[in-house]
């Protein structure tokens, strides 16, 4: 490995894992915060609690890694560019792909073990922080009694109103529902005044005691006959007490894994193939199921051996009910009917199952395309962050960070928005994995080329070059040289001029009205007297630098004024005419046009900045804030362009003529 690729692989390396172990930090953090009521007030040792920050660690993985990549090369690429390091490379001959060489190597790797990261680690550790939780879940000691909500300990529901004492012993207003035994339900209901925990807290034995109150038993006896009269006792008692075993609550096995659950984050490559498999043709024999009960419910094949018509009418096209008599026509009606509407009840469940059959096929196609898009995205958004930070030079954790989030956001976002629509079928889930991946993709492709070029981030001059080609009318023949005739009037009058003014003609000749011949032979006077171009030029009185500098600001007004204006018209018409159809019964082509207006759109808003922009110029040459002062008359320029295009082309014209 060459001195250069050590360098830029050593600072990119030194970024990256700072950067991912302070993000690591703070996702963990959100998790902490996420999971909190899970975890406080169990009494859970420390090595619990570090299993469980363990297995939630790799599913941020997902998040962190394309982030850290995304921002590492910002600050990277940014800090080489802003302290002239690739000028330094350039120089050199060093191009910036040569630059990305070694870090293109290193996140390839990255990304191939990113997806066995993916497809073995993140899956393992799904299901071992699924069943961490389930059995944290089942920890219940005496502390966990929270005031003012039900808590369920063992076979009781407690809830307290107040805690008081050192150890929080003291109960205020105390409701308990108890079950009995495996009987479903809450079958006996205690309330007291106060209450007390007398046992101690590392006791397997939670004892209650329960002054002044009453409580209620609803028996469930043998017989139904009894059950139906609802018998139950009520009483009375000034001390109770109750005592719940926590032998069996406190004694879990925290390492205990229940192999048989499956769920599609808990899979890898190899299991999302089979479960799809299996849940498709599962899939296929509940719709074939269900088209045989279905039609097996419409008796169709059997119709024939209920008809029984009367023997003298013959059906002529119009009602068949007419061959029926008047009772058997109400039956048919009335069997018609509630076989509608049965059906329909049978139809709205069965679409429900079938919804969610097919969101969990969905979900499981999203895990498994998840997995490669991942280690994709990864080489992606390096060819994003590192072109980009070459780009606007600008490193450290200021500018880049904004930078990075956005297009993070834009990338996570779009994932997440296209992921919910797949879930409910709206759209493919093979689309809708890959969808964030593909839009960055040609993203990365640009800004890589603009990079390497050494070319503006945004160059909207080569976007509207084609347009300005079509509006701008063709140069006129090149005069730059040419002089009036030696016995010319023209030119006789110019020879009898005095210096001075010879010199204000070759200055403002433009404001004069005057052709650059005139100039050209003014000019030649003057070095005919022993005053040369160069002696003018230090003097300032070759050119009005003021008038040629408003003058050229006003070519550019007037040329992406023209642009602006033939787009503006474009956009008004595909924009009305679109929107017309694509209400009258003609959606396909309305949208294409609508389609073609928004666009125009948007290109005529970028020549319209860049109109205001020579505009603000042109007056600031002139000394005045004429659009500074306007910004009203920007913002209705826009959909007024066309007022304001008569308007502004004639001002200009005359606030030129002042200069002098």
């Amino acid at each position: 490995m060459k001195l250069l690729d050590r360098y830029i692989l050593t600072t990119f390396l030194k970024t990256f894992f700072s950067v991912f172990i302070i993000l690591m930090l703070i996702f963990i953090l959100q998790s902490v915060w996420l999971y909190i009521t899970e975890l406080a007030g169990k009494d859970l040792e420390v090595d619990i609690i570090f299993k469980f920050l363990l297995f939630v660690t790799p599913r941020l993985v997902v998040l962190v890694l394309p982030l850290t990549i995304l921002l590492s090369s910002i600050m990277v690429f940014g800090g080489f560019a802003e302290n002239y390091e690739f000028a330094a490379m350039k120089s050199t001959g060093i191009s910036l792909q040569r630059a990305m060489r070694s870090l293109s190597i290193f996140i390839f790797g990255l990304s191939i073990l990113t997806f066995f990261f993916a497809n073995n680690i993140i899956p393992a550790a799904e299901l071992s922080f699924h069943n961490l939780r389930r059995n944290i879940a089942k920890v219940k000691p005496a502390m966990i009694i929270a005031e003012g909500q039900f808590n369920q300990i063992g076979n009781i529901n407690i809830k307290v109103d107040k805690k008081s004492g050192d150890r929080g012993q003291y109960l205020d207003s105390v409701i308990i529902h108890q079950k009995k035994g495996k009987l479903p339900g809450n079958h006996t209901v205690y309330i007291s005044e106060t209450g007390e925990l007398a046992s101690s807290e590392d006791s397997d034995v939670l004892q209650l005691v329960l002054f002044n109150g009453n409580y209620y038993d609803d028996l469930q006896p043998k017989e139904l006959e009894e059950r139906r009269k609802n018998p139950n006792v009520k009483s009375n008692f000034e001390t109770l007490t109750l005592n719940i075993d926590l032998a069996e609550i406190n004694n879990v096995d925290f390492d205990e894994q229940n192999s048989d659950i499956t769920k599609y984050t808990m899979l890898g490559v190899g299991g999302l193939n089979y479960t799809i498999d299996s849940l498709n043709l599962e899939q296929n024999k509940d719709y074939d199921d269900f088209a045989v009960n279905m039609y097996n419910r419409s008796t169709a094949s059997t119709l024939n051996l209920n008809v029984d018509p009367v023997e003298d009418k013959v059906y002529d096209g119009e009602n068949f009910l007419d061959i029926f008599e008047t009772k058997k026509k109400v039956q048919l009606l009335d069997l018609a009917i509630n076989s509608i509407n049965s059906t329909n009840q049978i139809i709205t469940i069965k679409q429900k199952g079938f919804f969610e059959s097919q969101k969990k096929i969905n979900k499981h196609v999203i895990a498994l395309h998840e997995k490669f898009a991942l280690a994709i995205a990864c080489i992606i958004l390096f060819f994003i962050g590192a072109p980009l930070g070459a780009l606007i030079k600008k490193g450290g954790i200021g500018l880049p960070i904004i930078i990075a989030i956005s297009f993070f956001l834009t990338y996570h976002f779009i994932g997440i928005f296209a992921k919910n629509s797949a879930e409910d079928d709206s759209l493919n889930p093979l689309i809708a994995t890959w969808l964030s991946t593909a839009i960055m993709f040609p993203i990365s492709i640009y800004l890589t080329s603009r990079a390497t070029k050494d070319r503006a981030l945004l160059d909207f001059d080569s976007i509207l070059q084609p347009i300005k080609r079509l509006v701008n009318p063709k140069h006129l023949e090149d005069i730059s040289l040419i002089t009036l005739e030696e016995n010319s009037p023209e030119f006789k009058k110019l020879d009898a001029y005095t210096d001075k003014r010879l010199i204000n003609l070759l200055k403002n000749y433009r404001q004069y009205d005057l052709d650059r011949s005139y100039k050209n032979t003014a000019l030649q006077i003057l070095n005919s007297r022993g005053i040369t171009e160069q002696e003018l030029r230090f003097g300032g009185n070759l050119v009005n630098e003021k008038y040629e500098s408003a003058l050229r600001f006003k070519a550019n007004y007037e040329e992406n004024s023209r642009i602006a204006m033939l787009l503006y018209v474009i956009a008004v018409v595909f924009d009305i005419v679109g929107a017309i159809l694509n209400n009258n019964g003609f959606p396909t082509l309305g949208k294409t046009i609508l389609g073609i207006g928004i666009l125009a759109t948007i290109l005529f808003i970028v020549s319209f900045i860049k109109t205001v922009t020579s505009q603000s110029s042109f007056y600031k040459v002139l000394g005045k804030k004429v659009m500074a002062n306007s910004i009203v008359l920007v913002i209705l320029g826009i959909p007024l362009y066309f007022l304001y295009y008569i308007y502004f082309n004639r001002k200009m014209k005359e606030d030129l003529k002042q200069i002098r």
